[in-house]
């Protein structure tokens, strides 16, 4: 990579050594977990819901420890418990009561922000979190599935981040991320699809053509996922969602393509089946 910096010195790599640094502490841990079993990833998934509620929450400007800020981790909480116990669809509704009660209770709070922002955490991250529940307690495919959809996030993001500080050019969506390309885009499109077909050779070989179809999926959600926080910052007016990780942002920063593709990737496993690779 040096020599690809080197290569290109009008290029801004400063923080690619954060990203390197972030990338070897959670990515060993992610994927320790999600292969331990399902146990282990639900503890996983728990711990880092109830931090992304935080975040949430003191970005509303208020705190977790009492209402209408506790209607957050609450509602996100109870819905994934819910989904442990297989009520995937009684969970979604839970969160559709929380998202609901948040807003009813922020509006009679003296807050800064508008109570549906607050109400929209209960969604954002509730929903990416049943679906990860749900993705790995599937025993006969569950691990494959998330092992693919993390791999093909992770490929998207660092591909897109290589392509567009190597080529640079037009720019994706300047009014939310000015730095997103078109040329990122395309490399993370590329990598993500280069991912889902090395996964899937290695634990669940099957037809290309659908490899491909799927990681390109996810990947498109992946990349949705990262402009949407871009804009939610925005409107915030922030640049990261918290310090939780120094010199690197929050939680929120480093998992927005996963809050997007996991619910996209619940949704394709619903339409294949139980016990089926999401690329059969």
């Amino acid at each position: 990579m040096s020599g690809v910096a080197a290569a290109l010195p009008g290029k801004d790599w400063r923080d690619l050594r954060k990203r390197l640094l972030s990338a070897a502490l959670l990515g060993p841990a992610a994927l320790a977990c999600i292969w331990l079993g399902a146990a282990a990833w639900t503890a996983a998934v728990a711990l880092a819901v109830a931090i992304l509620a935080w975040e949430w929450v003191h970005l509303c400007g208020l705190r977790t420890r009492a209402l209408p800020g506790a209607a957050v981790p609450l509602a996100v909480l109870a819905a994934g418990g819910l989904a442990v116990a297989g009520e995937g669809r009684l969970a979604v509704l839970v969160l559709l009561l929380g998202f609901l009660v948040a807003w009813l209770v922020a509006a009679r709070a003296p807050t800064e922000k508008p109570p549906a922002w607050l109400a929209v955490g209960v969604l954002y991250i509730g929903l990416a979190g049943i679906a990860l529940i749900e993705l790995r307690h599937d025993n006969a495919a569950g691990q494959a599935n998330v092992l693919f959809l993390f791999l093909v996030v992770w490929a998207s993001d660092s591909g897109a981040y290589l392509a567009g500080r190597a080529f640079g050019g037009p720019k994706l969506a300047p009014a939310i991320s000015p730095g997103k390309t078109w040329s990122g885009a395309a490399g993370g499109l590329v990598a993500a699809m280069l991912a889902g077909l090395a996964v899937a050779a290695a634990m669940a070989p099957g037809p290309a053509g659908r490899v491909l179809a799927v990681a390109a999926y996810l990947g498109v959600a992946t990349q949705a996922g990262d402009l949407l926080e871009s804009a939610i910052k925005r409107h915030f007016h922030v640049k990261d969602t918290s310090s939780l990780i120094p010199g690197h942002g929050g939680l929120l920063d480093r998992l927005d393509g996963v809050l997007a593709a996991a619910p996209a990737a619940a949704l394709l496993a619903l339409f294949v089946g139980y016990g089926v690779v999401l690329w059969r």
